[in-house]
């Protein structure tokens, strides 16, 4: 069986399905197809984040994240609004509590008002605790545009709107894309279910991006690299203890934001993550483990580089992922009255980290076009933020190249 689109998108994640649908809101007549392996979309980073709305005050100022971040916010929100999808704009707070934590915290103050961050404000141990009332800083940053949302119905939504935006188009689940093959007037992609012509190809493939690239036969000179974040959950009298959001000072020589305090759209309060190796790109359990996935990462001389480097803090790490202990004394740095009763397990998620050769994890969102195949090879956070802003960067760059 063999079908043919004008695009065909290999990934039904958030960043995958934005794109589809900005391109078929400004041409209607493509059809477009996306192909997902799972039988949900946004089964993986999109739908094991923490739901946030995050407002670009992280990024290097010109950066694609930041830029994008800021631009897909708006967007994100208001395309909420019109499809009556549950967010909350609750704002959320940057906390430090030591004396050594100032000089970064106003680095991130300095860096978002070079990124133009809406009414980000210094704010002092009083003002933090009228905020988050259990929460004690010596200082920290308030952030009113950071929000909350689930990404997870943004995607079914997106998928609902490409779908009735035009009758050709399609979104095929439970299809793994097995190879890729340019030729001189379409592409042929073929997936365990049958065979996919296409006139151009989108691979958002996340935690499998290098691996699709490599079936197209491009070098995309990176790895992926996972690492799983486990979460715990607040219990009923835990979540008494947090209003909204509340952030670490991220330490600068550690390249992930540190545990924090996240209330969910559901009315739920998870705080976390942790960031350890993980030895399976899709595992979400402490003992999820694939063979082909940690030779994939442990054979990469990029990732010993990086253990090397930070080797201290993953051995932190590690610990505190199978200490509850250990992660409630985490915890207790911003919120010191929380008890083990307080919190208990809940889920993981595994960020997709794109590592160079050098051990460098590569920071910036990474796309590269491949004659009439664009390749989507870094998207982490603040990615679902920027999901929108993303769809619409990469349909300005294939204009640009004239591929429609």
């Amino acid at each position: 069986m063999e079908q043919k689109f004008d695009i065909v998108i290999v990934g039904g994640g958030i960043v995958g399905l934005a794109t589809g649908y900005q391109i078929s809101k400004q041409y209607s007549d493509l059809s477009i197809a996306v192909v997902e392996k799972e039988k949900e979309l946004g089964e993986h980073q999109t739908g094991h984040n923490s739901g946030v709305l995050h407002s670009g005050l992280y990024y290097t100022p010109g950066s694609k994240k930041a830029i994008l971040c800021l631009e897909g916010k708006e967007e994100m929100v208001a395309f909420a609004r019109e499809q009556n999808i549950a967010h909350d704009i609750c704002g959320k707070i940057i906390v430090a509590t030591e004396e050594k934590e100032l000089k970064n915290l106003d680095k991130i103050f300095q860096n978002g008002v070079a990124n133009a961050v809406p009414g980000i404000e210094k704010i002092d141990a009083k003002r933090i605790s009228e905020i988050e009332p259990h929460c004690v800083g010596i200082a920290g940053i308030w952030v009113p545009s950071s929000g909350i949302i689930n990404y997870k119905e943004v995607c079914n939504k997106l998928a609902e709107l490409l779908e009735k935006g035009n009758p050709k188009n399609k979104v095929f689940l439970g299809e793994e894309c097995f190879t890729i093959m340019e030729g001189e007037k379409f592409s042929t992609i073929k997936t365990n279910k049958k065979s996919i012509q296409a006139n151009i190809v989108v691979a958002c493939a996340g935690l499998q991006c290098d691996r699709i690239a490599k079936k197209d036969q491009l070098d995309p000179q990176m790895k992926i690299v996972p690492f799983r974040g486990d979460y715990y959950e607040l219990s009923e009298q835990g979540k008494k203890k947090v209003r909204n959001l509340i952030y670490p000072v991220p330490d600068p020589d550690f390249p992930f934001l540190g545990v924090h305090f996240t209330r969910m759209i559901d009315g739920s309060v998870e705080c976390g993550p942790n960031a350890v190796f993980g030895f399976k790109r899709e595992g979400y359990s402490r003992t999820s483990f694939s063979l082909k996935d940690t030779i994939d990462s442990l054979s990469y001389k990029g990732t010993w580089i990086l253990f090397k480097n930070h080797w201290r803090q993953g051995i932190q790490e590690y610990k505190r992922a199978f200490s509850k202990q250990l992660f409630l004394k985490s915890l207790q740095k911003l919120i010191p009255d929380l008890t083990l009763d307080d919190i208990q397990p809940a889920r993981a998620g595994v960020r997709a980290q794109a590592l160079d050769a050098q051990g460098k994890m590569i920071a910036d969102f990474k796309i590269e076009f491949k004659g009439k195949h664009v390749h989507v090879l870094n998207a982490p956070s603040p990615a679902a933020t920027a999901s929108l802003a993303i769809g619409r960067h990469i349909l300005e760059e294939i204009k640009k190249k004239k591929l429609l």
